[in-house]
């Protein structure tokens, strides 16, 4: 009787492992899309806060279904914009800096977010 909770549990999980990894295409076109309409200069609260929202969602899921580097990379964005979030305000060039870092991240999980290593990262 355990083998056949176990083999279905084990197939639902599947299941959901192919639905996340189906789901990351869209995922990293709607991360560019709020990269896209960033302004570094007047930085938009809600634009923020959807994409620290977007992070924190990759963040806490993607080690799930097998993108832990996926998830670690999320992860570390989505803290450093947090600190930024702290600040009132907050000059282009941070702001620019933490869009590149958002830019690689896309760049780098759109060729495989399977990846078990990130560009600058120790293996």
């Amino acid at each position: 009787m355990a083998t056949l909770i176990d083999q279905e549990f084990f197939a639902r999980l599947h299941a959901l492992n192919e639905k996340f990894a189906a789901s990351v295409p869209a995922t990293l076109a709607r991360l560019e899309e709020l990269r896209t309409r960033f302004d570094p200069a007047a930085a938009d609260a809600a634009l923020v806060k959807e994409l620290h929202q977007s992070l924190h969602t990759i963040a806490g899921s993607a080690a799930t279904f097998g993108f832990r580097v996926f998830g670690a990379q999320a992860r570390q964005l989505e803290q450093r914009l947090r600190v930024l979030m702290a600040f009132e305000l907050i000059a282009p060039r941070d702001w620019n800096d933490w869009l590149h870092a958002l830019d690689e991240y896309i760049e780098w999980a759109r060729l495989d977010p399977k990846a078990a290593v990130y560009p600058g990262q120790p293996e």
